[in-house]
């Protein structure tokens, strides 16, 4: 069960008051090719998987409904967060999806991850989030969770761009 009401509205503005806003878009690359190279990498849980988080999906692709449970840190700092995807996009110049928080996620919220092909070929990515705290432990950790979450926006961005720049979407 999701855990905020204000299911899908990281596809539109504004984003609902009452949370932190996260939006981060980042260069990956240009032309057709990066496009869908890095959209597989999205749509797959790569991108995902190259930050070093554990992924756990009741499907090998995001489509609405499908279970997601990521997970970073290490040993007993290992921290789950349990989501569901709730909407995708796949269209020839916008590829991406959105995930929302389920019961045990220590935030509450939503965020999507939406590559887009512009017309000058640019390929850019972009994450987008409201959340806010949902478990004793992130309700303590205060603004470093933002900080976080925007470091693990960037580090997407990066594994993106360094895939399409080998060529390894």
């Amino acid at each position: 069960m999701l855990t905020y009401p204000e299911r899908g509205a990281t596809r539109h503005e504004p984003l609902p008051e009452g949370y932190h806003h996260l939006r981060r878009t980042e260069w990956i690359g240009h032309g057709r090719a990066a496009f869908e190279a890095a959209g597989t990498r999205v749509m797959t849980w790569a991108a995902h998987r190259a930050t070093g988080a554990r992924v756990a999906a009741t499907a090998g692709r995001a489509e609405p409904g499908v279970r997601v449970r990521v997970s970073l840190g290490a040993g007993p700092l290992r921290m789950a967060a349990p989501c569901e995807v709730l909407w995708t996009v796949e269209e020839p110049d916008r590829t991406g999806f959105a995930y929302g928080t389920l019961t045990g996620h220590p935030e509450c919220g939503e965020e999507s991850f939406l590559l887009e092909l512009r017309g000058d070929g640019s390929v850019w990515f972009t994450v987008t989030a409201f959340s806010r705290p949902a478990a004793w432990y992130t309700r303590l950790a205060g603004p470093v969770v933002p900080v976080a979450q925007r470091c693990y926006a960037g580090l997407l961005a990066r594994g993106l761009r360094r895939a399409v720049a080998a060529g390894t979407g």
